[in-house]
Order: structure tokens, then C-alpha cells, then sequence
């Protein structure tokens, strides 16, 4: 849920607290793993592989790791030096795809050069695809079908957030989605026109981009420019998600210290919007949580048991 005004006397937006949401939705997931599991099936197996030594990416694999093993799932993950051929990694794929214990595959991006990314990401089994990035699952969302897909994590849990403020029913609002890549801005504007929507995708060679924003009632920054997003871009009342996450310099810290903020001039925009996400404690928390709920759902289809909503 949003909570209430900050203390400061500049910030009059609610907080959307993507902390809070994303720590409900892995107590759901906690919950229905247990019956699961009590019914006979099997838990729900999440393999992580990890190429090269980047750090930000071996951070992110051991939140997910213990993430998955907080949540008594089957956690494996593999591991491998810089230098793994493209073979290998498409061999260990093959490998996790074959394996009954495993529902979920998550090949941490990004992958070292030699590695043609478009070829790993398409061998894998799309029911096992819990990034949902696979042609497949990206294909089942643009046609409607998104009870057969697996939805990239980051945007499904961006519209739970815009759920949590504005209800279940977004019919008619006029949605900005800043950004058209393929794991953020493409599939964040197909959620939307599922919800009835009316979604305009814009980008860095936009025209016009402040008074496409003036009209929107939801704006999703996910562009990767720190503050692009200025407070006289927000229309009084707009829902604003930010999912950038920039590290800037900081002199105000100290000589060579620096600091995380999104695609959006948080203390601006506050001014305006009803409701807005900070920058760390926004939407990063949720992606986490989607990609627990995209095993677990991945899982309980490959079971034929119902699956949990979201």
C-alpha cells in the first residue's frame, strides 16, 4: 500500500511503498508453496546461471538465491568462469530444461560478448522462462494471451503498484510508458492496454515529451536517464513509477561519493503527483517477488494444479 505524506514539507505525493507490496506477495507465495508442496507436488525449483564475474550481477543472483531458499524452493545455481563457451551455456540449459525438479531458468543478463544473448534466452524451455523474455511468453502478452505467458518481472510488478493506488480497474487512464525496451517499456505498454488503457510509448527521440506527459494519468519512466522527469512534467493527480535506477556524483557526501535516483526529479514530481516510488524502496523490491510468483505459477502448470493470482 501507499502511505502517507512525508515529513518533509515539500513532498505532498503518498509513498508507494514497493517494500511492503513485494514482502505481501512473498508471503502469498510462501503460503501457496506450502500447499503445494502438501499436496503432493513437488516445490517449485528456480536455477540460476551466472556467467563471468560482474558484481552487480552476483549480487543480484545471491538475493534471488536466498530469495528462492527463504521460501522453501528448490534453489540451484550454477556458476561459471568469464571465459564459458556459448555451447556450454546453451548445453547447461538443455540440461536444466530436461530436469523435472526445475520449473524456473533464469540466465542472469547481461552475458559476456562471445555470448549471443538471443540465442540463450531462446533456448530456453519457455515454460521455464520465469524472466519472461522468451519470443513466446513476449508474443503470448502482445496477443492477449497473458493466462498462457510468463510476464517479465520488472512490469508485472509496476502494475501491481499502480493497482495498489488507482483499484483494480484502469480503464480509460491515460498511461505514458517513457522507455521501449524489451524487458521494461515494450511489455509495461501491453500490460496496460490489456487493463484498457490508452497507452502512448515514448523515448529518448520523443518530441514533445513534457506535454505527452502533462496529459497522463500513469506515468512508467524506464528510460535511464537520472531526473529526465521534471516536476512540471506531472500532472496534478498522475500515479508516477519510477523504475531508473542511476548512480550520480554526490560532493555533498564526500569527494568521490555518489547516489542512487531514478529516471524522475523525485522531490519535484512529489509536488504533483498523487502517488510516486522512491528511488532505492520502489519498484526494485517487486521484481524479486515477480520472479518468486513466476516460478511458483510456472511450477503449479507443470503440476495441473490451479496456479495463484497476482
Amino acid at each position: 500500500m501507499t502511505h502517507g505524506q512525508s515529513s518533509s514539507a515539500e513532498t505532498v505525493a503518498a509513498i508507494i511503498d514497493g517494500k511492503a507490496v513485494a514482502a505481501e506477495i512473498t508471503v502469498k507465495v510462501a503460503v501457496e508453496t506450502g500447499r503445494l508442496i502438501a499436496s503432493g507436488g513437488r516445490a517449485p525449483g528456480l536455477a540460476v546461471v551466472l556467467v563471468g564475474d560482474d558484481a552487480a550481477s552476483q549480487v543480484y543472483v545471491g538475493a534471488k538465491g536466498r530469495k528462492a531458499s527463504e521460501l522453501g524452493f528448490h534453489s540451484v545455481q550454477h556458476t561459471l568462469p568469464l571465459d564459458t563457451s556459448e555451447a556450454e551455456v546453451l548445453a547447461i540449459v538443455e540440461t536444466l530444461n530436461k530436469d523435472p525438479a526445475i520449473h524456473g531458468i533464469l540466465v542472469q543478463l547481461p552475458l559476456p560478448r562471445h555470448i549471443d544473448t538471443s540465442k540463450v534466452i531462446e533456448a530456453i524451455d519457455p515454460a521455464k522462462d520465469v524472466d519472461g523474455f522468451h519470443p513466446i511468453n513476449v508474443g503470448r502478452l502482445a496477443i492477449g494471451e497473458r493466462d498462457r505467458a510468463l510476464v517479465s518481472c520488472t512490469p508485472a510488478g509496476c502494475l501491481l503498484l499502480v493497482k495498489r493506488v488507482l483499484g483494480e480497474d484502469l480503464a480509460g487512464k491515460d498511461a505514458l510508458v517513457i522507455g521501449r525496451s524489451n524487458i521494461v517499456g515494450k511489455p509495461m505498454a501491453q500490460l496496460l492496454l490489456q487493463e484498457s488503457c490508452t497507452v502512448t510509448v515514448a523515448h529518448s527521440r520523443s518530441r514533445n515529451l513534457p506535454e505527452l506527459a502533462r496529459r497522463a494519468d500513469i506515468i512508467v519512466a524506464a528510460v535511464g536517464r537520472p531526473e529526465m522527469v521534471r516536476g512540471d512534467w506531472v500532472k496534478p493527480g498522475a500515479v508516477v513509477i519510477d523504475v531508473g535506477m542511476n548512480r550520480i556524483a554526490a560532493p555533498e557526501r564526500g569527494a568521490g561519493k555518489t547516489r542512487l535516483v531514478g529516471d524522475v526529479a523525485y522531490a519535484e514530481a512529489a509536488q504533483s503527483a498523487a502517488a510516486i516510488t522512491p528511488v532505492p524502496g520502489g519498484v526494485g523490491p517487486m521484481t524479486i517477488a515477480m520472479l518468486m510468483a513466476n516460478t511458483l505459477v510456472a511450477a503449479c502448470r507443470a503440476a495441473g494444479r490451479a496456479e495463484p493470482k497476482f
